[in-house]
Formats: C-alpha cells, sequence, structure tokens
C-alpha cells in the first residue's frame, strides 16, 4: 500500500530547509508553527539568511522550542540586534502540543523543522515533522528503492 502524501502547506518564499531530514528519519506527521521573533529575526529570514540544519524542536512545560537554529544578526541592525542561536518559541494550538508531548515522550520520536517560510500573508512558519531516526540499513534500503524507481523510469522512457 503506498503511503498517503504529506500535507502541503502553503509556501511563498523559502528560506531554509532541511535537506537531510528526509535522509536522516522516517517522516511520521508533519505540523505547521508559527514562530515567535523579535524585528531584526524577521529581516534577516526576508533576506534569506538563516539555517535549520542542525536544528530540532523540544516540548517542556507545555511550550514548543526551536533549538539550535541559526538566523544571523541583521547586518543593519544596531544594539538591540539579535542572538544568532536563542531559542524561539513555536506558535502551536494546545491539543498539538500535547499530541506532540505525548509522541516524544512515550514513542521515542523527535520533532524535526523541515523548512522555514513565509506565507502569502506574510508570517514566518516552520514546517514541522514528528520522525524516527533511520538505523544505517534502512538508509541503505532507501537509497537502494530510490535507485530502482530511477532505474524503471529510464527502462520505461526508454522502451515506450
Amino acid at each position: 500500500m503506498a503511503r498517503p502524501r504529506p500535507v502541503e502547506f502553503d509556501k511563498k518564499k523559502v528560506v531554509a530547509e532541511n535537506r537531510r531530514a528526509r535522509h536522516e528519519y522516517f517522516l511520521e506527521q508533519f505540523f505547521e508553527a508559527g514562530i515567535a521573533l523579535t524585528g531584526t529575526e524577521v529581516k534577516s529570514l526576508r533576506f534569506g539568511e538563516g539555517s535549520i540544519a542542525e536544528s530540532y524542536a523540544e516540548v517542556k512545560d507545555g511550550v514548543v522550542n526551536l533549538i539550535n537554529a541559526n538566523i544571523p544578526e541583521f547586518s543593519h541592525g544596531n544594539r538591540f540586534n539579535h542572538e544568532p542561536k536563542r531559542p524561539r518559541r513555536l506558535l502551536l494550538h494546545e491539543r498539538e502540543i500535547n499530541k506532540l508531548h505525548i509522541a516524544v515522550s512515550r514513542e521515542g520520536m523527535t520533532l524535526i523543522p523541515l523548512s522555514v517560510y513565509f506565507n502569502a500573508r506574510g508570517r514566518a512558519k516552520v514546517e514541522l515533522a514528528l520522525a524516527k531516526g533511520k538505523k544505517l540499513h534502512d538508509k541503505r534500503d532507501t537509497e537502494r528503492e530510490r535507485d530502482w524507481k530511477r532505474e524503471q523510469a529510464r527502462l520505461l522512457r526508454d522502451r515506450g
């Protein structure tokens, strides 16, 4: 049976992507969360700066925080500039936070940010995924399957 397609969010301008996440994890469920940012952080993101390559999210005391995401200081900022790697609060509904807390604590899953983007209304959003880590043999199987699909497409294209 084929896996269901992931939910597509309204992404107008993608600022940062975590491309390794699909290779390192089995992505189970997807969420869209707002980010509580300061003014200089928003300006840096609008200039296309930012990285979520090694970041993750954690649920603590009913609050979800984005940890280790790098948004560099704004070049034209003054003394009120922000810290580049500070924890940033993610804005989710309470039942979503409870669902994430249960999955992370009981089922041993992790919260991985997949992308940071601006939606149609100009709000900064994060696409989160509940994920389970892949073992080395799982990564090999996924790569083997992807190569076989590519080869199948090539054969079908050449024959007909």
